[in-house]
C-alpha cells in the first residue's frame, strides 16, 4: 500500500467501561427521581384531601387509598410510576358532580380539587430533578 492513513484510540476500553458506569449511574439517578416524585404526588394528594378546600374525608379511608404502582412499560428500559387511587369517588371528588349516578343517588356537589394541585406543585420539581439528571449524565 503506497498511501495508507489510520486512527487508533489509546484506552478505549477504559473510556467505554467509564461511560457504562455512567449509564448505570443515570438510570439509578432517573429511578430514584421518579419514585420520589410519585411518592411525593402521591402525599400531597392525601395532604390535600384532608379537609377544605379539598374534600371532608373524616375516616382515611379514601387518603388511604392513594399509592404508587409501577408501570409495565413495553421498553424495559423505560422508568414509569403511577400515581392514582381506584376509589369510584375519586373523580366525583376531584371534579364535582351534578345528577344522578347509576345507583340512583342524587349529587349536587361541587369540586374539590386535591390531585390536579399537587400535581401542579411536583410536576415542575420532577422537571427539574431531571434536567439535573441529565446535566449530571453528560459530566460522567
Amino acid at each position: 500500500m503506497a498511501v495508507a492513513g489510520g486512527w487508533g484510540v489509546d484506552g478505549a476500553r477504559e473510556l467505554i467501561a467509564a461511560l457504562e458506569k455512567g449509564v448505570a449511574q443515570t438510570e439509578a439517578l432517573m429511578r430514584a427521581v421518579v419514585e420520589k416524585s410519585a411518592t411525593d404526588l402521591v402525599a400531597l394528594t392525601q395532604r390535600n384531601a384532608s379537609g377544605r378546600p379539598g374534600p371532608n374525608a373524616p375516616t382515611g379511608d379514601y387518603r388511604g387509598s392513594w399509592r404508587v404502582e409501577e408501570v409495565d412499560e413495553a421498553d424495559p428500559s423505560a422508568v414509569s410510576r403511577s400515581a392514582g387511587t381506584d376509589r369510584a369517588q375519586a373523580n366525583r371528588l376531584e371534579y364535582g358532580f351534578v345528577g344522578t349516578d347509576s345507583l340512583g343517588r342524587t349529587y349536587d356537589q361541587p369540586p374539590y380539587p386535591h390531585h390536579g394541585p399537587a400535581v401542579d406543585v411536583i410536576e415542575p420539581l420532577f422537571e427539574a430533578a431531571m434536567g439535573q439528571v441529565a446535566d449530571q449524565a453528560v459530566r460522567w
